[in-house]
C-alpha cells in the first residue's frame, strides 16, 4: 500500500511538471538606448522573471545596456553577454567599412567577457568585406559565436572566411525558402537558427508540419528569441513567449524542451 501511494505521488508530481510552462532560454534580446531611457534593468529582469525567461543572449546598442543587465548580478537568470559592434543605429549599415567601429570592438574585446559578437546585420557581397572576414577568423580563434542577420549568401561567405566557426544565424534567414535552409543546415552543422520573425512558423494555428520535421530532424540547432529591436516590442514579451510556447507544444516534450532553453544553456556550458 505505501509503495502505492510512493508511486502515485510520483505520477501526480511528474503529471504536474509536464503541465509547467517551458522556461526559455532568449536568444536574441536587445536592449538598447532608446528602451533603457523607458525601462530599467530592475524592471527588465522583472518581466524576465513574470515571462519564465531563465537565461539570456544579452546584447545591446550601445552595449552599455548589457552591462547595466549583467549589473543586476540576478541569481535566477542566467545572462550571457555578446558584443555588439555598433555605437549608434547608423552604424547597422556600414559597420564592417567602419574604422571607428574597428576601435570600439577592440575596446569592448578588452573586457573579457563576451561569448560572441552580434547581432551584426550584412548581406550578400558585403559579407567579403576584409573587416567581416577578420571578425569571423578571430570568432573562431577565440571559440566565440557569431550572430549575423544575413541572407543565406552572406552567411556562406562567413563561413568560408573561417570555416567551423559557430554560427547563430537570426531569424534562420526571415525570408529564406525553406528548401535552402534545409540544404544549409544538411551542409554547415556549425549554424544554429534563432527564429524571431519566421512568420511561416505558424500554419493554421499550428506549427507548420516542414518547421516540426525540420526541428524533429535537428532538435539541438534551434533557438528562440524576442528581439526587442525597438522599444515596442518589449511590450510584446509575454505574447512572444507564449507564442513560441504554443509552436513547441506541438512537438515531443523532449524536443521542446531542447528548443526552449536547454540549448541556449548548451552552447554557452551553462549548468
Amino acid at each position: 500500500m505505501k509503495r502505492l501511494v510512493l508511486l502515485l505521488a510520483a505520477a501526480c508530481a511528474f503529471g504536474a511538471r509536464a503541465q509547467e510552462p517551458l522556461p526559455l532560454f532568449d536568444a536574441h534580446m536587445h536592449y538598447n538606448v532608446e528602451a533603457r531611457s523607458l525601462l530599467s534593468p530592475e524592471q527588465v529582469v522583472a518581466l524576465w522573471r513574470k515571462t519564465g525567461i531563465r537565461g539570456v543572449l544579452a546584447t545591446s546598442r550601445p552595449n552599455d545596456g548589457t552591462l547595466d543587465l549583467i549589473a543586476q548580478k540576478a541569481k535566477d537568470i542566467v545572462i550571457v553577454p555578446f558584443l555588439r559592434p555598433y555605437r549608434v543605429q547608423p552604424d547597422r549599415y556600414d559597420w564592417f567599412n567602419s574604422a571607428g567601429v574597428a576601435e570600439y570592438v577592440e575596446k569592448e574585446l578588452a573586457r573579457g567577457i563576451y561569448r560572441g559578437i552580434g547581432e551584426f546585420h550584412i548581406f550578400g557581397a558585403d559579407a567579403d568585406a576584409p573587416y567581416m572576414a577578420k571578425i569571423a577568423r578571430l570568432a573562431k580563434e577565440r571559440g566565440m559565436w557569431l550572430h549575423a542577420h544575413s541572407d543565406e549568401d552572406a552567411v556562406e561567405r562567413i563561413l568560408k572566411h573561417a570555416p567551423g566557426v559557430k554560427l547563430i544565424w537570426a531569424h534562420t534567414g526571415m525570408s529564406t525558402p525553406m528548401d535552402k535552409v534545409e540544404q544549409m543546415f544538411a551542409q554547415y552543422p556549425n549554424i544554429v537558427g534563432e527564429l524571431s520573425y519566421r512568420m511561416d512558423i505558424e500554419q493554421d494555428g499550428a506549427l507548420n508540419p516542414r518547421w516540426k520535421a525540420l526541428m524533429m530532424k535537428y532538435p539541438d540547432r534551434f533557438v528562440v528569441g524576442t528581439d526587442t529591436w525597438i522599444t515596442p516590442r518589449w511590450g510584446q514579451v509575454e505574447e512572444l513567449a507564449a507564442f513560441y510556447r504554443r509552436m513547441l507544444g506541438h512537438l515531443p516534450r523532449e524536443v521542446a524542451e531542447k528548443i526552449a532553453y536547454r540549448n541556449g544553456m548548451a552552447m554557452f556550458a551553462v549548468p
